[in-house]
């Protein structure tokens, strides 16, 4: 089954547009390549095929004479070529680079130095509730298009265990880790119970019998890899003492799912986490849709939102909550006068939307895209 991802499509055209090279960032089995080969490259490298890798063993000869869209597929595992597709770049104007990696900005590049202002960058998560209309499938299964498209549960959730244990086996590897598998296994399912929680390291590497100093490191190598999203906090310039820690979230539903031994959605339904599995899932679908810097806000006294954001009109906060018939709180109404807000949105499983304040509008997630996007 073929889902076109026209919103994607459309980001990648105007990218390609503006720089000389364009990079899609995204984890693994999340489309990108699909992606690409949408775009009609007139040439594609892609380094995990040993052929492409050889052809590329000298690779100003093998791309100074190229024209038109050159796609290279992996490229986190040649960074060696960013110094020469800028020097390419900038003598051959009919070249065009679209660079996919499995990574984040940071360790596709390796020095942000060497593509300075020839570079835009896309991120590329799984499917969005505007591409799936099948939102419950899509909270259940997470949207990495095998695990999402899978013909059953029982087949998404076969997909997802082996997707974990090859990511944790082969890919980190690849990007440099040389941390046990085994050990970065049970350290991701332990962030997994932090969930939509604020990041304690001492607690976290006294929890796993390490330092907090190579708690953070493994943090690091999670959220460099896409599949942890730390949420920093909004410092205003309120007297209010305000939370300085960051919250952390599993990216994709899906393998939040699987860390947590969810298997079915009459478990997920009956399962402590359920809320925070909401929240999170509900978070990376409005992320995506932002497409701007977004943080929490959290003051010690106990008033808090859990998304924040500055939008054309100037900032706006998001709460979520897994109800019927969401209410507003004491802590809405702090949140709007501290911080300003245009407006807040309460965003719940689904229904209709409506307002609870003047400042304030109960959003089905399914109504996301339309009015936040």
């Amino acid at each position: 089954m073929f889902i076109e991802r026209a919103h994607s499509i459309r980001e990648v055209h105007h990218h390609l547009e503006l720089f000389p090279v364009t990079a899609i960032v995204g984890p693994r089995q999340s489309g990108k390549s699909t992606l690409a080969l949408q775009m009609q490259p007139d040439h594609y490298f892609d380094l995990e095929n040993p052929r492409d890798l050889f052809r590329l063993e000298q690779p100003q000869l093998a791309l100074e004479k190229l024209k038109g869209l050159i796609c290279i597929d992996e490229i986190q595992r040649k960074p060696d070529l960013f110094p020469l597709m800028r020097y390419l770049t900038d003598i051959n104007p009919e070249q065009r680079y679209l660079i996919l990696g499995s990574a984040s900005r940071e360790l596709v590049t390796g020095s942000s130095e060497s593509l300075a202002g020839r570079i835009g960058y896309i991120e590329l998560g799984g499917f969005t509730i505007d591409e799936i209309r099948d939102r419950e499938t899509l909270w259940f299964r997470g949207g990495l298009p095998p695990s999402t498209l899978s013909a059953t549960d029982a087949d998404s959730i076969l997909w997802r265990n082996n997707y974990i244990k090859t990511f944790l086996e082969r890919d980190l590897p690849q990007l440099g880790v040389q941390i046990p598998s085994s050990t970065i296994r049970r350290f991701w399912t332990m962030l997994s119970h932090f969930h939509g929680q604020l990041l304690n390291l001492s607690q976290l590497g006294e929890s796993f019998g390490i330092t907090g100093k190579t708690a953070r490191h493994y943090v690091d190598i999670l959220e460099s890899a896409l599949t942890v999203r730390l949420l920093e906090p909004w410092h205003n310039n309120t007297s209010k003492r305000l939370v300085k820690s960051p919250k952390l979230y599993i990216r994709d539903s899906g393998i939040f799912h699987s860390l947590q031994a969810i298997e079915s959605r009459d478990r997920l339904e009956a399962h402590p986490m359920l809320g925070a599995s909401f929240e999170g899932f509900a978070l990376e679908q409005c992320c995506r849709v932002i497409n701007r810097d977004v943080y929490f806000w959290r003051t010690h006294a106990g008033a808090e939102l859990d998304l924040y954001w500055i939008g054309p009109a100037g900032p706006v906060g998001a709460e979520f909550k897994y109800a019927d018939i969401p209410r507003t709180t004491k802590s809405m109404h702090t949140a709007i006068a501290d911080l300003s807000l245009e407006h807040l949105y309460v965003i719940y499983p689904a229904g209709e939307c409506f307002p609870l304040h003047e400042k304030i509008t109960a959003l089905p997630l399914s109504d996301v895209p339309e009015r936040l996007r």
